[in-house]
């Protein structure tokens, strides 16, 4: 529960999370493990061999935290909080850490464990990481397609991980969306709001105007694509006497399938490039990958439900083959392996809410690696028959990381969208 709680009070944003990074480092070397660090950013992982042949297993905990000013909790100064239970997420990946290293746990186990602490997976603060991609820290936005992309994964078989979530009861869901992720600038002309305005192109108009044009577009969105757009204006103007002429947006675009998303993303950029030329402003639209749709795997949905029902109880355990509006970047790791990421009970509030708090550890962090646990005796024990029928049975869209990388920069494209000539003809370079 120290870990829960020390994480709670030390909340760090995506690629920020240095604190929190060692400070699991050092409780994972105090339990005798070689850590491989991610090095210029936070993030760890570490293998577990059993000295048998057999399949890798990668277990996961995310550092990051959320933004959310008006939580109670809240960091005074950057406003971050875990008000989506990364915190004991982390506390399970210890326990899991600390088990594994008692006398006789891996008795009758095959193969090997690779445990991961890994950074960014709230796909919040685009204009930070786009920075960060500039000075080639980072080459995408989330934390585990980073560390794919890194080969951190490399030989790994299958991965899961648990969410905390509120209720009283565990959920198993068939997937949730991806995205793609959007940062736009609206470039317009100073001038004095009161004496000159006529002399200036007001940026935040035009992007209220893009605004709009996305909101009459929602009706056009297919029910079964589960399309979801929202934007947050991060910079509106500096003065309230002048017109503003550097307005920045950031958004996502979020859908059940790579295609429906790419379909609707340039709906939405011919909206917001509309909306920019009846003003006459520029407009950059820097699109990036987001995260790829999440399909957990149909074998590892029932090794967790038995997992999940044996320390829970079957009146606990919620099998629901629906797919979610939310993202996350284990959408990634499903593109090119297996992956389970079900939710155990133990929160209370609104998830990235002001009144979310892990109300009950003892199941939120304890449970949560109890079933982890479990599942990894379930599918490494008896020869890993369990393992390999995953292994044999997968069903995943892409054959190897480098496939998949190569059909997600499909999604990335940045720049100047909008060309104003001499001689009055505009011209959309690219929506």
């Amino acid at each position: 529960m120290d870990t829960d709680r020390y994480i709670w009070k030390n909340p760090e944003t995506g690629f920020r999370e240095w604190n929190t990074s060692k400070y699991l480092a050092d409780i994972f070397e105090g339990l005798g493990y070689t850590l491989t660090m991610a090095g210029d950013i936070p993030g760890f992982y570490t293998d577990i061999d059993t000295g048998r042949p057999g399949p890798k297993i990668l277990i996961l905990g995310e550092l990051d935290s959320l933004i959310c000013n008006e939580h109670p909790e809240a960091d005074p100064k950057t406003h971050a909080v875990h008000c989506c239970g990364h915190n004991a997420q982390c506390a399970a990946l210890i326990g899991i850490a600390a088990a594994l290293r008692e006398e006789g746990v891996m008795d009758g186990l095959c193969g090997s464990v690779r445990l991961c602490a890994v950074p960014a997976e709230e796909g919040i603060e685009i204009g930070f990481r786009q920075g960060l991609r500039e000075k080639g820290i980072i080459s995408f936005n989330g934390g585990k397609i980073e560390f794919l992309y890194r080969g951190y994964f490399d030989g790994v078989d299958m991965a899961f991980m648990i969410h905390t979530t509120n209720g009283e009861k565990a959920v198993i869901r068939k997937g949730s969306v991806g995205n793609v992720k959007k940062f736009v600038c609206y470039k317009g002309i100073a001038a004095h709001a009161g004496g000159y305005p006529h002399d200036g192109i007001n940026a935040l108009y035009a992007a209220t105007l893009g605004l709009s044009a996305i909101n009459s577009l929602r009706e056009t969105f297919k029910e079964e694509d589960l399309i979801r757009v929202h934007l947050i204006i991060t910079n509106g103007g500096a003065a309230v006497n002048a017109i503003p002429s550097d307005v920045t947006l950031e958004s996502y675009v979020r859908g059940k399938t790579l295609a429906a998303i790419e379909y609707e993303n340039k709906k939405v950029n011919r909206a917001i490039i509309g909306a920019a030329i009846s003003m006459g402003a520029k407009i950059e639209i820097n699109d990036q990958p987001g995260y790829h749709p999440l399909n957990n795997d149909a074998t590892l949905i029932e090794v967790t439900r038995e997992a999940m029902e044996y320390v829970m109880g079957k009146d606990r355990v919620i099998v629901d083959r629906i797919f979610g509006t939310g993202s996350s970047d284990m959408g990634d790791l499903s593109a090119v392996m297996p992956v389970i990421h079900p939710y155990m009970p133990g929160a209370i509030g609104n998830s990235h809410g002001s009144d979310y708090y892990i109300k009950n550890p003892q199941t939120a962090c304890v449970g949560s690696a109890k079933v982890q646990l479990i599942m990894l005796s379930l599918l490494l024990s008896d020869n890993a028959n369990r393992a390999n029928s995953v292994i044999d049975n997968k069903v995943v869209p892409f054959a190897s990381k480098e496939e998949y990388f190569k059909r997600m920069q499909k999604l990335k494209c940045e720049g100047e969208r909008v060309e104003y000539c001499d001689n009055g003809e505009i011209h959309v370079t690219s929506v």
